[in-house]
């Protein structure tokens, strides 16, 4: 059987999304993989026969040091959807021919939902026809949205950012004693697991946030003004957390009500959701008649590797390493998820489960940890995001700013 693999990365970026791809990296060396290949800008890229020969660019042990604290994708990422198979095999034809000639034994995609819709499909094309070539599926999300497992990697660092810098804008918006509500807006297309983070703001010296919105609760225009007199005639100075994904009843977004860009990629995503936190903050400036502000966290909350979680680290690269044991150990069309065993102490080891029932299937808030009012989260929220925000993975400092590694 040959040796050779092949990696590469999907989808939208995280602090720890390279760990992964140094565990891939390391593992299969270790396990005896004559070359590990990297993918340019992903499947996409690899269909035009983009590959980068991986031992050359992580050639000693300070790259991959330095890879577990680079944020974003090293190898480059994409959002391309391959065709279901039943229906036309021309890339798939393609893509098996390319893994021919570069005697590959097994690819690691490491991704999200429309990524593990990849694994999927190579995996079913492959058994299809007879194939030894072996598809095993690395989850990355900052969104937490996947199936099967207790979390993804990712989404411990960009929580991390959240709860940090959201404790920043508390203390900021606490400067002067005049009423001023603050509406902070947080990624989240379906699920609210990234809003439902800010909750982590709370402790001894910070009450957190004073509301939360989750797309998991449908927006109620008047409940939600209610809500905010109530809180302005306790405080001064109201911190809400928003959702970028936060809809109304009937699944308009909010950011719709400022913006009807509307872009789709090519999953059926909407390309761009920004505008909940200007459309909340100017809601209640008109009906409340009191200075707002709106501020989006944007890209900052997946690149933030300054911020990233140690534990995020730590599983992201277990994660990977996994990914490569597995296809080393005969299996495919699976994804490596995690399973949290104890939450104190926290303990948390990785296992393999079937791709087909995580692909394009997401992962919802548990109505449970909602408030019954819907505007905030519950304790048990906090007592499972909690421990995967903690202990920290400092950068390696060139000059006063972080050293990254670049192709």
């Amino acid at each position: 059987m040959s040796k050779n693999v092949i990696v590469g990365q999907s989808g939208g970026p995280t602090a720890v999304i390279n760990s992964s791809l140094a565990g891939v990296y390391k593992t299969a060396r270790s396990l005896g993989a004559d070359k590990v290949y990297g993918m340019k800008y992903g499947i996409e890229g690899l269909l035009k026969e983009e590959l980068v020969d991986l031992d050359i660019l992580l050639d000693d042990r300070m790259s991959i040091e330095l890879l577990k604290r680079t944020p974003s994708s090293f190898l480059g990422s994409c959002r391309y959807k391959l065709p279901d198979p039943e229906q036309d095999t021309t890339p798939y034809v393609q893509l098996f021919t390319l893994f021919d000639k570069y005697d590959i034994c097994a690819v690691f995609y490491i991704g999200g939902n429309d990524s593990m819709d990849t694994i999927a499909k190579l995996s079913r094309y492959g058994q299809r026809m007879g194939s030894d070539v072996r598809f095993i599926g690395v989850p990355k999300t900052i969104d937490n949205d996947l199936c099967l497992t207790d979390h993804t990697p990712g989404y411990g660092s960009a929580a991390k950012y959240i709860a940090t810098i959201l404790k920043e804008v508390i203390r900021d918006s606490s400067v002067y004693n005049i009423r001023s509500v603050t509406v902070a807006e947080i990624m989240g297309r379906h699920a609210g697991w990234l809003a439902g983070a800010a909750c982590l703001a709370a402790g001894e010296d910070c009450d957190g946030p004073d509301m939360i919105l989750l797309p998991e609760v449908p927006f109620n225009q008047e409940l939600f003004l209610k809500k905010v007199d109530e809180l302005q005639r306790r405080k001064s100075n109201v911190i809400i957390a928003a959702s970028e994904g936060v809809r109304t009843a009937d699944g308009t977004y909010l950011c719709d009500l400022v913006s009807t860009a509307g872009q789709l990629d090519a999953f059926g995503h909407k390309a761009i959701l920004s505008g909940t936190s200007r459309y909340l903050s100017e809601l209640i400036h008109q009906n409340l008649g009191c200075k707002s502000r709106a501020i989006e966290f944007s890209t900052l909350q997946r690149c933030a590797s300054h911020l990233a979680s140690r534990t995020d680290v730590t599983e992201a690269y277990a994660a990977g390493g996994a990914a490569a044991a597995a296809a080393f150990a005969g299996e495919s069309g699976r994804m490596i998820a995690l399973r949290r065993l104890t939450g104190a102490p926290y303990q948390c080891i990785t296992e393999s489960v079937d791709v087909q029932q995580v692909a394009n299937l997401e992962k919802k808030v548990p109505l449970e940890w909602i408030s019954p009012d819907g505007m905030h989260v519950t304790a048990s929220f906090e007592e499972y995001a909690r421990p995967l925000i903690l202990d920290e993975l400092t950068p390696i400092y060139v000059n006063g700013t972080p050293r990254h590694v670049h192709m």
